[in-house]
């Protein structure tokens, strides 16, 4: 091999080891917060939090209330925000995407009241939305929800049908979520509705992702990769990146050895990144 072609080789070597390290760079860390709710309800410490992080008078909240088929939803969430203490608030129509990207782009406090998670995504489905919420995510803004709007903040996200009677593979339905916590599934209505086993499940089938289940009444406050537990109720993480689970055929039973569970009440938290 010639001189010239060995300095070839390496610079082209080293281009490709840096095209490398700059694909396997990691996503930013945002700057933001999230608020996930497990449904029928706040308390104070859920809506003072909430108005704190959102920016207070000075800011602006910005509606997405598609999960609901209640066409009063919207104008009930701009109205509880305004009269927690958000300075102003406006119900999103995602069918004119440029607006609705203009009005994520300019809001503090992003929201999602509940109703179903599947007509929420669908409805924000290839407009540009997502992809504008989570930049603004990265930017600083608070981004919320409750019920439906809890489920659609995960990557990989639970859609509501699943086998609530057993532990089984493959029969916890998952669609893509919103990505806004990838690295966790999450649950709500959690305690109330008896949702253990379909966490259980979901977590067997992604044993790469925490599952968290938050009570109704009960959120938790997303920094980073960690979380504060506030409001009035449970809530349970089920973690199986160290387990051993066992790759089982759809329809039977799943099985997992060493999974972690913590059980946390409000003034609690939890680090993804905890030994």
């Amino acid at each position: 091999m010639s001189r010239s072609t060995s300095i070839a080789f390496a610079l082209a070597l080293v281009a490709c080891l840096s095209a490398g390290v700059l694909a396997q760079s990691p996503s930013p860390v945002p700057k933001g917060h999230l608020l996930i709710i497990g449904g029928n309800g706040t308390t104070d410490d859920i809506v003072r939090r909430a108005v704190e992080a959102g920016g207070g008078a000075d800011g602006r909240v910005a509606v997405f209330p598609q999960a609901s088929e209640l066409a009063e939803t919207g104008a009930n969430a701009v109205k509880m925000w305004k009269d927690a203490g958000m300075g102003t608030a406006v119900a999103i129509d995602p069918k004119d995407p440029a607006a609705a990207i203009t009005a994520v782009k300019e809001a503090t406090f992003i929201w999602f009241p509940g109703g179903d998670q599947n007509r929420l995504t669908k409805a924000l489905e290839n407009t540009g939305i997502p992809e504008a919420i989570r930049a603004r995510y990265v930017e600083g803004a608070l981004v919320g929800g409750t019920s439906a709007g809890a489920a659609v903040m995960s990557r990989v996200m639970i859609t509501g049908e699943a086998d609530l009677q057993s532990i089984t593979a493959g029969k916890t339905a998952t669609a893509p979520g919103l990505a806004l916590f990838p690295d966790a599934i999450l649950d709500q209505h959690f305690l109330k509705r008896q949702r253990v086993n379909r966490l259980v499940s979901a977590v067997l089938d992604h044993p790469a992702l925490v599952g968290i289940g938050i009570d109704e009444t009960t959120a938790i406050f997303v920094t980073g990769r960690s979380f504060e537990v506030l409001g009035k109720n449970s809530v349970v993480v089920i973690d199986g990146r160290k387990a051993a689970v066992d790759r089982i055929a759809v329809g039977l039973l799943a099985t997992g050895r060493g999974l972690i569970m913590s059980v946390l009440k409000a003034g609690m938290t939890f680090s993804l990144d905890k030994d």
